[in-house]
């Protein structure tokens, strides 16, 4: 949260993976999560996640621009109601260059074309994983909102240490890519009641966006 003693400043984690705080004031919050609401809304909303395995993430999700579903991206939702998939709004391709020339210092790729939005209720966790479905390099973007969450960001080997834990709060920016393109990273833990007073959000929001080198059909 913003008001800190000492303000929270932007850091490089690891190579390619840059924390920018409070990078989205509380207006552009809400506007977001009105939109995620939207969004979220059938045909083609919010689904549970299920694994091959039979796991089930316990995080909830909807896709713009193309649905991801483990372990691919489609054209529909082809693990829910079958309905083509939202399209990827603009201003998120927009978002996505300013996010990026914000952590890098340059502009970034006009070519984001997805976002995966995830939902975390007070006991939602995700678990260590890599962003590989993309046939693209391009850095990934993930904007924070709600409730704090414990942000686990690791190495491009496996999901064991080593690892850096960090929190990312609401209107967090958080941008890796480069050699950190491949690290496994996860949310282990969301800590409930800490969203900012006045954004009418309970639980957290994560905004990812991507670029899926795809060619739709």
């Amino acid at each position: 949260m913003g008001g800190e003693l000492i303000p929270r400043e932007r850091d490089e984690v690891a190579p390619g993976a840059v924390l920018v705080p409070d990078w989205l004031d509380l207006d552009r919050q809400r506007d977001l999560v009105e939109a995620c609401r939207e969004w979220a809304r059938p045909p083609a909303g919010m689904r549970t996640v299920r694994t091959p395995g039979g796991g089930v993430m316990t995080a909830k999700q909807v896709c713009l621009g193309w649905h991801w579903y483990p372990y691919r991206y489609s054209t529909t939702i082809d693990d829910c109601d079958g309905r083509a998939v939202k399209p990827f709004p603009p201003r998120l391709g927009e978002l996505a260059s300013r996010a990026t020339e914000a952590a890098y210092g340059e502009a970034g790729s006009s070519e984001y074309d997805v976002a995966l939005i995830n939902f975390y209720d007070s006991g939602a966790r995700m678990g260590m994983h890599q962003d590989k479905e993309e046939h693209s390099d391009a850095p990934v973007v993930s904007l924070s909102l709600g409730d704090t969450c414990v942000f686990r960001f690791g190495n491009t080997e496996s999901r064991a240490r080593p690892y850096t834990d960090l929190e990312l709060r609401s209107g967090d920016l958080f941008v890796f890519g480069g050699p950190s393109r491949m690290a496994f990273h996860g949310v282990p833990r969301v800590l409930p009641g800490t969203a900012p007073a006045g954004l009418d959000l309970t639980g957290r929001l994560n905004i990812t966006l991507r670029v899926s080198g795809l060619h739709p059909p």
